[in-house]
């Protein structure tokens, strides 16, 4: 076949779009918008950023991993225009992360002051919460399956039910803006062009088998008296909602969160 070779991923447009042309071995010229830069941090263990990652990926993004346990690995933030961070077995106050969560804190403040967006989930939303003025404790009671919501936005941030896998609550900065909570506490919140989740928009079959199948994850289910096997049913009925929920929260964080002025 002959003609014209174009690369057109949608691009995001609440970031800068990088546009190029590039000779596609017919003399013409072609145009293409080149991806756009993010950091994705997340535990080397579980890297995973399921739907919500996806979702980005299909708005232009294209994600370097930082993973928690390698800091000297990480690169600086310099030009990158997103930051995704996601979940964790880890809590921000426990003495043998102090260094990982430290740094991860100040990389958040720096973007913050700059005012790259900043997508948080679970983990992500503790140490988002820690690093721009709010509060991390322990939960009075976890949070472990797919659960219904309360959104100030359910056209945006839909009810649910969601998939929570958390043991940390957070008080939210004073001047952010709660959008979503639980009986347990927040659910979503933002603050300028940050915004995070305690629930897992990015939860795929794949990613809950992989942590219910764990010999941690499955001992902990049943320490809480949920079967291994019923979490994974009733996951594969929610998530035939949660991902098209998932992708149109990714898309009001692109249009209206990182792209506000």
């Amino acid at each position: 076949m002959t003609g014209v070779c174009v690369t057109t991923p949608r691009p995001a447009s609440a970031a800068r779009s990088i546009a190029a042309l590039e000779i596609c071995g017919t003399g013409i010229p072609a145009r293409t918008v080149l991806p756009v830069r993010a950091l994705l941090i997340a535990n080397a263990s579980d890297a995973d950023g399921g739907f919500v990652a996806e979702q980005f990926r299909a708005r232009g993004y294209s994600f370097t991993e930082c993973h928690r346990e390698n800091l000297d690995d990480w690169p600086p933030l310099g030009d990158h225009e997103l930051i995704l961070t996601l979940g964790s077995e880890w809590s921000v106050y426990w003495p043998h992360v102090a260094e990982s969560v430290a740094a991860e804190a100040d990389l958040i403040r720096t973007a913050h002051s700059r005012r790259v967006p900043i997508y948080g989930i679970c983990y992500g939303n503790q140490i988002m919460a820690h690093a721009l003025g709010g509060t991390v404790e322990r939960a009075r009671e976890p949070e472990i399956g797919w659960h219904q919501i309360v959104s100030d936005l359910p056209e945006t941030i839909a009810e649910g039910p969601w998939m929570q896998w958390h043991y940390d609550v957070v008080a939210v900065p004073s001047n952010a803006q709660e959008l979503a909570r639980s009986a347990v506490g927040p659910q979503a919140w933002r603050m300028d062009r940050s915004f995070c989740t305690q629930f897992h928009p990015e939860a795929t079959e794949t990613m809950i088998r992989r942590w219910a199948q764990s010999e941690g994850g499955g001992a902990e289910l049943l320490k809480h008296g949920i079967k291994p096997d019923h979490l994974l049913e009733s996951t594969r009925r929610n998530v035939a909602d949660s991902q098209p929920a998932a992708d149109h929260l990714v898309d009001w964080f692109v249009d209206r969160v990182a792209g506000s002025g």
